[in-house]
């Protein structure tokens, strides 16, 4: 378990302490709401989907997090009614996701962090930020998704009949943006900018058709402003 030096209230969970007969007592209340969020990622994330429209795990990238120890869960209870109050609680994790090592090199690709509002019932609060946040995320480097029990009315990438964001409990999740990401970021110009701007030149031989495509609608946008 990880205890930043000035928020103390609301510690990370990591896989470690998940494997564990018993959590620390700092989080020991919210055990069910933790092991529940583990499994699903485990089960769910990290497994394929008959819906999903591909080959694979629903999630690439999660089984590596877990294995390496940098997927981190972290509870916020309460009821937070406006994207306003979210976004500002977003703030902390946002830089403590960048403190946190390793901050460069291939494995961070693999940290990721999960705040967790069992509480929550207006799911559409949690679309709401990630919408209004996505761009600065981007422009950091750094990816935000929602995830909810509604599902978020996002369609999976191979399947549009698929909702694939669908988790237990309401969550947003932060990670870094790497060049697969693409489809999550072409259908907005501040985001198609983010995007090159970091992966211009290393975008998969599968995406470039798109990026090019992408690429050439932002010039055309900047000419006409």
């Amino acid at each position: 378990m990880l205890i930043h030096p000035t928020h103390q209230a609301h510690p990370l969970v990591e896989p470690a302490d998940l494997a564990a007969p018993t959590l620390p007592l700092e989080v020991a209340a919210h055990e069910a709401l933790l092991r529940t969020v583990f499994r699903w990622a485990n089960d769910y994330l990290c497994g394929p989907h008959p819906d999903l429209g591909r080959r694979g795990a629903v999630c690439p990238f999660t089984d590596t997090s877990l294995q390496r120890g940098l997927f981190f869960l972290s509870v916020h209870p309460g009821t937070p009614r406006h994207p306003d109050e979210l976004a500002e609680l977003l703030l902390h994790y946002r830089d403590w996701f960048t403190d946190l090592e390793p901050r460069t090199g291939p494995t961070a690709q693999f940290k990721t962090i999960l705040v967790l509002f069992p509480d929550l019932v207006e799911f559409d609060v949690v679309d709401q930020v990630q919408q209004a946040l996505k761009p600065d995320y981007t422009r950091d480097g750094l990816m935000l998704g929602e995830f909810h029990p509604g599902p978020p009315e996002k369609a999976g990438l191979w399947n549009p009949a698929f909702r694939p964001l669908h988790s237990p409990v309401p969550l947003l999740a932060i990670r870094h943006m790497v060049p697969t990401d693409f489809p999550f970021l072409r259908d907005d110009d501040s985001t198609v900018a983010a995007y090159l701007q970091r992966f211009g030149d290393r975008v998969p031989a599968h995406l470039r058709e798109h990026v090019r495509a992408a690429a050439a609608r932002l010039t055309q946008v900047r000419e006409l402003t």
